[in-house]
């Protein structure tokens, strides 16, 4: 498997050139990293391949942040546990670059070919045999779907549908990002029925309900996955749970390279020094002297050690770290169930009108540890995804969509359940894309990284994260003189001249 995928039009931005190594200094640099998520070791890896000393510090006992894995033991026996599926698409450049690491053909992800959509009436959309290329994959899409018409296709209004095919950014965001993504929906005149069974489930994958997204995130996420890129709509999963597949092997990667880490930890404060530019406090009473400090946390955890941090920054800058929002509450229900689902069910599968239902996983036909215990228990280990709550997650709702999507379980005892509620996503909102913090800070040689941090590339979720990390660590090489990486990206506009010209036409949304 190419961890730099097959899409001739991928565009590569180059290292910045310089030393290969921080011995040909006349003393080593020690970065602290404030978590150890996708954004944090994705950094830490950064800086280390350049004889960087790193020191990574994570809250929770284990690596990978919001895609991390641990294990829990009930009755006798090891349940695998993570915060949910995660969709490892081709087109994440970046963030199987560093996967790359552990294994340059990416052994420990296998691919879900399909993860068909279905919704409340019971029409269903397909991935499956799409062409790549755009944009004959979104036309075969369109043609196949029962939730199109051919009076759809001649009601839809071409010109502001436009932007969807000729994304360019951040010119996507000076464009639409005071829509929100509804509105913008409604104004190209999509079937209604469309609109909830594709881009719905495109949008509270965001863990956010459309009418509160802003319709330049969801126009940069359908050229990500869809009009800007011919990586297909096919992704991939790690075989084990995250931290055996994923984490662990980093891991030891990172810490042949000096990387120390210090997990159940949390930072209190970031203090300017007088001797080393930063003092890192932590919970426990001690602190990290650091020339520099990459802060790759969550929206909560930013705006706690940033408030707490009363020497950092300007005031503007800590009045936008303050204003940034998460996005409503998610749930993830995990069961292990005294009996399989048919044969026939797929490993992911979206829903659209089965609230709170929004997926629901079958984890035995890609994870190996659900593997293992589903041939043990001669059962199933399935997993059910509720995003954008608006209240307190409803377990009986959750198992009546199950049982209505699929009526086999209906009958199935539940041996052991878990139940995950967590809102610490970041919120796209209309009017926020200027308001978000970049990566570079007013503070020298303190940096942000994360899937919330502004980075002007056409990235999003994982591959954000991952992204952030990488120009995190760019930013501190190049300030010392040494050597970057790559990063690489779908291509940063829409392939099609003509759609382009289009798209700088008045539109409806305009006027």
């Amino acid at each position: 498997m190419n961890a730099f995928g097959t899409d001739r039009r991928r565009e590569t931005l180059p290292a910045p050139t310089g030393l290969p190594d921080a011995a040909a200094l006349g003393s080593r640099p020690r970065v602290v990293v404030v978590g150890g998520g996708i954004a944090g070791l994705t950094a830490a890896t950064g800086l280390a391949e350049r004889g960087v000393a790193v020191e990574v510090i994570e809250r929770e006992d284990y690596l990978g942040g919001r895609v991390g894995g641990w294990t829990e033991r009930q009755d006798g026996v090891d349940l695998a546990m993570n915060r949910g599926f995660h969709a490892f698409f081709r087109q994440y450049y970046n963030l199987r670059a560093l996967l790359g690491r552990i294994d340059p053909h990416l052994r420990m992800l296998t691919p879900v070919d399909d993860y068909p959509l279905i919704d409340g009436a019971g029409r269903r959309d397909t991935f499956r045999g799409l062409p790549r290329t755009p944009p004959w994959n979104a036309v075969a899409f369109a043609a196949r779907s029962p939730t199109f018409r051919l009076r759809d296709f001649l009601a839809i209004d071409a010109r502001a549908a436009a932007p969807l095919a000729a994304v360019s950014v951040p010119g996507i965001y000076e464009r639409l990002d005071h829509f929100d993504a509804a509105t913008f929906l409604k104004s190209i005149r999509f079937p209604a029925a469309a609109r909830h069974l594709a881009f719905e489930v495109f949008s509270r994958s965001f863990f956010a309900d459309p009418a509160k997204l802003s319709a330049a995130e969801l126009a940069t996420m359908f050229h990500i996955y869809f009009l800007g890129s011919s990586e297909g709509l096919i992704f991939d999963v790690p075989t084990s749970n995250y931290d055996t597949a994923l984490w662990q092997p980093l891991r030891r990667y990172l810490e042949a390279r000096d990387v120390n880490f210090r997990l159940g930890t949390g930072v209190s404060r970031i203090d300017v020094a007088a001797t080393k530019p930063f003092r890192v406090h932590t919970d426990s009473g001690d602190a990290a002297e650091a020339d520099a400090v990459v802060l790759a946390t969550d929206v909560a955890g930013l705006q706690r050690v940033v408030g707490a941090s009363t020497g950092l920054g300007t005031d503007d800058w800590r009045a936008q770290i303050a204003q940034q929002r998460t996005a409503p509450p998610f749930a993830v229900h995990r069961l292990w169930l005294d009996r399989p689902v048919s044969a026939g069910r797929p490993a992911f599968l979206g829903t659209s009108g089965h609230e709170p239902l929004d997926n629901i996983s079958v984890l035995e036909r890609y994870e190996r540890e659900a593997a293992e215990w589903s041939r043990t228990h001669h059962g199933s280990v399935v997993e059910l995804h509720s995003y954008a709550l608006d209240a307190a997650p409803s377990r009986a709702a959750a198992l009546r969509q199950l049982h209505k999507v699929y009526p086999e379980t209906a009958a199935a005892q539940i041996v052991s359940e878990r139940l995950l509620h967590r809102s610490d996503c970041p919120l796209f909102s209309p009017g926020s894309y200027a308001r978000r913090p970049k990566v570079v800070t007013p503070q020298p040689c303190l940096l942000l990284a994360g899937d919330a941090v502004r980075v002007d590339l056409p990235v999003a979720l994982m591959e954000r994260a991952a992204t952030t990390g990488w120009c995190a660590a760019n930013h501190l090489l190049r300030r010392w003189g040494l050597a970057g990486h790559p990063l690489v990206t779908v291509p940063t506009r829409g392939r099609s001249p003509a759609l382009r010209w289009l798209a700088t036409r008045e539109g409806p949304a305009e006027r």
